[in-house]
């Protein structure tokens, strides 16, 4: 999915610091979605003082609703898009040639490399879920690819089940490919269950539906509860569905804007260039919307430097 704001903000981020145990809840906005009439969603990452937890930069939760989602063809570098849906049906076509159509309970992933293109399109309704973004490592070698996972991985334990969908929790490993060390997952709570983390790796935690009380925090759908570092496991006391998002603390700095992510302000520069035809072979074409596609916004009158996270 793409950030389809005419005046995206600019995002800037340096490499996490080592952190601590924390409990602290960053609220969601809300943001429309130009170019989908209807359609609002809550813009949870990137944060002003948290633009990253582990390697994920971008979270975005939308519906439930009925509106038509028509997400045109548009760019994508230096990040991979998980799409996870609850409800709804949404197709999904790119540059390289994949025609998919994503149901609830499965993943889509599309790393983007250098440059790729998609675009997604509701089927069915009523239409909720989420949209993530994670920072892929700087390296050359990383290619344009797309994989869809039918099934997960789950673990369960007294008063959970956990659906696996990116990296790992636990002992459980999801197949989808990762370039970070990191985890994703869905979990069903239906009373109180503990969930494995590691010592080493930031932690947040959504509520998609119900509520829950975590590390002495109560906590309804909206805003993410950041846990930082320092746990080994988390201990989830609720009736709700709770979205786990972690990871080794992302050691790169990042300039995040628009549907790029970047490592400097040249980065971002050259890739919306060669969006907008001066190298249209990186992104390639997407067979069956002809010269449709969302244009690129201006870039912003600043030079984009990296900007430090709030101390926790």
């Amino acid at each position: 999915m793409s950030n389809l704001d005419a005046s995206p903000a600019v995002t800037e981020c340096v490499a996490a610091g080592t952190g601590a145990q924390v409990a602290s809840l960053y609220p969601a906005r809300t943001v429309p979605l130009g170019g989908i009439r209807g359609i609002h969603v809550d813009r949870i990452l990137p944060q002003r003082g948290l633009p990253t937890v582990g390697a994920w930069c971008f979270l975005d939760h939308f519906g439930p609703h009925q509106d038509v989602m028509t997400v045109l063809p548009h760019p994508h570098t230096g990040l991979q898009t998980v799409t996870w849906p609850f409800t709804g049906e949404i197709r999904h076509r790119d540059s390289l040639g994949s025609d998919v159509v994503l149901r609830p309970g499965q993943l889509n992933l599309m790393t983007s490399g250098r440059g790729i293109a998609h675009s997604e399109i509701s089927v069915s309704g009523p239409l909720h879920g989420l949209q993530l973004w994670v920072a892929l490592p700087a390296s050359d070698a990383i290619q344009p690819d797309f994989a869809q996972y039918p099934t997960l991985p789950t673990l369960s334990a007294d008063g959970i089940e956990a659906t696996v969908f990116m990296g790992q929790l636990g002992d459980v490993v999801s197949p989808a490919t990762v370039h970070s060390p990191l985890v994703g997952a869905q979990v069903d709570v239906t009373r109180s269950g503990v969930l494995p983390l590691r010592p080493d790796w930031e932690y947040g935690l959504l509520v998609v539906s119900g509520a829950v009380a975590v590390a002495g925090v109560s906590v309804d759908p909206g805003p993410l509860l950041y846990l930082g570092t320092g746990r080994d496991s988390v201990t989830v006391t609720g009736d709700a569905r709770v979205i786990l998002l972690g990871g080794e603390p992302f050691p790169d700095e990042l300039v995040m804007w628009w549907n790029f992510v970047g490592r400097s302000h040249a980065d971002i520069a050259a890739a919306r260039a060669d969006w907008e035809g001066a190298d249209p072979a990186r992104f390639g074409t997407i067979p069956y919307h002809g010269t449709d596609r969302i244009p690129a916004p201006d870039l912003p009158a600043i030079h984009l430097t990296p900007r430090k996270r709030r101390p926790t």
